[in-house]
């Protein structure tokens, strides 16, 4: 990926890509040793086509649980998830997660995590083969086919989640704090790569973070959590203008949006 100063977008061509989502009141209770444990309460939310939705809260607000759900991985105790009207009721090839840690298996190359997803799939190898080149230089880890996971970076790491995540072609992309172990510099230009990441593939992304100026960066809105269990205390449009350029970052920190942010964070 490159690493421009600003990402051109067409949002007309973005919105007749991505898919729809909609969260109809879910919830969902964990059983614990202490007693059940309410993780999501009520949760409603509505995703646009090419939207990209940050979601924020404090720990325990269930930000992630919200993203496994979404992404069929965990069913509701309550409520629905419906994908372009269709009901969500298990793993979709449409929908792609990226979670903090990579999770790449660590006796597979590159090439054969990337292409994981394909094999389950029963993709042919030839056709594996030509999709995991489209699919590396879009994250830009060409020439890393052979190498383990062990002797990437930490970027490079995320770089390979990504394009696994990616290389079904999924329609909505859930990204779970994906930066957040990398350091500040270089967690700003993946902020930018991504970005540019969803100016081509157009798929609707909803990205969990802790961090204000990075939500209000990425999102074309900032849905604000309850501390657990969790619920949409806030759903707050974000009205920069796209293209986003870096200095975006720096003026979010200190934003009416920002403040707006920090006064329901400091509510829950």
């Amino acid at each position: 990926m490159t690493s421009p100063v600003a990402v051109q977008t067409d949002r007309e061509t973005v919105r007749t890509r991505g898919a729809t989502l909609d969260i109809k009141n879910v919830a969902l209770t964990f059983p614990t040793a202490a007693g059940p444990r309410p993780a999501l309460e009520r949760v409603s939310l509505h995703v646009a086509p090419g939207e990209v939705v940050s979601i924020i809260g404090p720990n325990g607000s269930g930000k992630s649980t919200l993203l496994r759900v979404i992404g069929g991985l965990l069913r509701p105790d309550q409520g629905e998830v419906f994908l372009d009207g269709r009901p969500v009721d298990g793993p979709d090839a449409e929908i792609g997660i990226v979670f903090q840690d990579p999770r790449l298996l660590p006796w597979r190359s590159v090439a054969a995590n990337v292409t994981y997803p394909l094999e389950l799939a029963g993709w042919p190898r030839d056709r594996r083969l030509a999709r995991l080149a489209e699919v590396l230089a879009l994250v830009d880890l060409e020439g890393t086919e052979f190498a383990r996971p062990s002797q990437l970076s930490g970027g490079m790491r995320q770089r390979a989640a990504l394009a696994r995540a990616l290389v079904l072609e999924p329609r909505l992309l859930l990204l779970d704090e994906p930066f957040s172990a990398l350091d500040a510099l270089t967690r700003e230009r993946f902020n930018l790569e991504l970005l540019d990441l969803w100016s081509r593939t157009a798929a609707s992304i909803i990205v969990v973070t802790h961090s204000i100026p990075e939500a209000i960066f990425l999102g074309d809105r900032v849905v604000v959590l309850s501390s657990g269990p969790g619920r949409v205390v806030a759903d707050i449009p974000v009205d920069l203008p796209r293209p986003r350029r870096i200095e975006a970052l720096d003026d979010a920190a200190v934003s009416p949006i920002a403040r707006t942010i920090r006064q329901h964070l400091a509510e829950t």
